[in-house]
């Protein structure tokens, strides 16, 4: 196979979300349009949401090749007239989370993180759809819920709630800053 031409290569090998996001998305404002970027990254989740975060930017994903532990992410730079960054707009941080869990019933906490951020701590109560899985595994959600959407930081989340909204989900909400910043309870999975 023919290696693909690109016009950069930015190193994320080693990052965990959402920094391959945070350095593509730094790298992505010094390109010129049209300009394709190729982003080497070990963690598993980063297909996921760099597809993801293309998508909501108006970038086109290209497709991504693994070669062993290194996946080879390629975006193609929108031009200004593409670009069009989106953010769900019903938005709570972590106490008004907290306060919801314990005075309503019908909500769903959904965890979009990868399956083993999830395993060494999670929320009580939530359930685990990694973003990767969410297309696949959206009809198993109750659209009659209120969802609300955690993951690290909020970038992943915020994607998942927007893919929601995209499917008819009415009540959907992100939740910020997300698992980095949570004191209430957690458990794991083992």
């Amino acid at each position: 196979m023919e290696p693909i031409k690109t016009d950069f290569v930015l190193d994320a090998k080693g990052l965990s979300c959402p920094m391959p996001i945070v350095k593509t998305k730094k790298l992505m404002k010094e390109l010129k349009a049209g300009q394709v970027i190729e982003i080497q990254a070990t963690d598993r989740g980063s297909k996921a949401d760099l597809k993801a975060w293309a998508d909501s930017g108006g970038h086109q994903y290209l497709g991504t090749i693994e070669e062993g532990e290194v996946l080879k992410h390629y975006l193609r730079k929108a031009s200004e007239e593409e670009i069009e960054e989106k953010n769900h707009p019903n938005v709570i941080n972590n106490e008004e989370l907290e306060n919801v869990l314990y005075s309503k019933s019908n909500v769903l906490l959904l965890d979009v993180r990868e399956a083993a951020e999830y395993a060494f701590d999670h929320i009580p109560g939530a359930v685990s759809i990694p973003l990767g899985e969410l297309n696949e595994k959206i009809q198993e959600l109750d659209r009659e819920k209120e969802i609300y959407v955690i993951c690290r930081t909020g970038r992943r989340s915020d994607l998942a709630a927007q893919k929601l909204a995209e499917n008819g989900f009415k009540n959907v909400v992100n939740v910020i800053p997300g698992m980095s910043q949570w004191s209430g309870k957690t458990e794991k999975s083992y």
